[in-house]
């Protein structure tokens, strides 16, 4: 019997842990439905007449070897990271799109000269921006689900491939974003000062690190070749 399919069931968990990289609720789940499938086999062999050590190496060995097992695991990561960045990004573009004019509503300024052609171009841009990033977004929640189920590696390249489409247009509508916020600054100083603005301000920076951080994850459980070559 190969050295690695020796393994007692927590080393076999250990090393598989070290290879999986992604979201650590999503982790920890799956982890702990492999250690209940591999308890219920060495339970299984126990039951057969088996001592524990030799049970738990056969369980081990039928469960396979973590060269195996670690593509589909890393798989199911990655498809559970991009549903929950897709999630994420929804909420923050519906939030965005319908309630990004109200912070401007009843301003002093709302009513004065019309802005330069350049900021109304960005502004329209940035609302442009995030309506392609809401349909990147489902269409994320679909790939993800199907990643999830079929694991196929036409789904996972496309799942891959609209996963970085987003990551990036999120990152376009961060600098678009923080560009008009600093142009309305510089137009018009009450805007530092008008409470809207400011909790508008404060709502966006902390929806922004709610998406850098599920962008983080998902870009690590993406991240070598070995789900396209699932």
């Amino acid at each position: 019997m190969r050295v690695d399919q020796e393994a007692r069931v927590e080393d076999r968990l250990c090393e598989l842990s070290g290879r999986l990289h992604g979201p650590t609720r999503l982790k920890a789940d799956l982890l702990t439905e492999a250690r209940h499938a591999l308890e219920d086999a060495a339970e299984a062999y126990r039951e057969g007449g088996l001592p524990r050590a030799e049970a738990e190496r056969r369980a081990v060995a039928e469960f396979g070897s973590v060269a195996q097992l670690a593509p589909g695991f890393q798989a199911e990561l990655a498809a559970g990271a991009l549903r929950g960045l897709a999630l994420r990004t929804l909420a923050v573009a519906v939030v965005l799109i319908a309630a990004g004019d109200l912070t401007w509503q009843g301003s002093s300024w709302s009513a004065g000269p019309r802005p330069p052609a350049g900021y109304l171009l960005l502004s329209a841009a940035l609302n442009g921006i995030w309506a392609v990033v809401a349909g990147l977004a489902l269409a994320g929640l679909l790939l993800g689900a199907l990643g999830a189920r079929r694991g196929s590696p036409g789904v996972l390249r496309s799942a891959r491939v609209v996963g970085f489409g987003l990551t990036g247009g999120l990152l376009v509508g961060a600098l678009a974003g923080g560009a008009l916020f600093g142009w309305s600054v510089r137009l018009w100083d009450a805007a530092l000062t008008w409470p809207p603005m400011i909790i508008g301000a404060v709502v966006v920076s902390a929806a922004w690190f709610a998406l850098a951080r599920s962008a983080r994850w998902w870009l690590l459980s993406a991240r070598g070749p070995r789900l396209a070559r699932r």
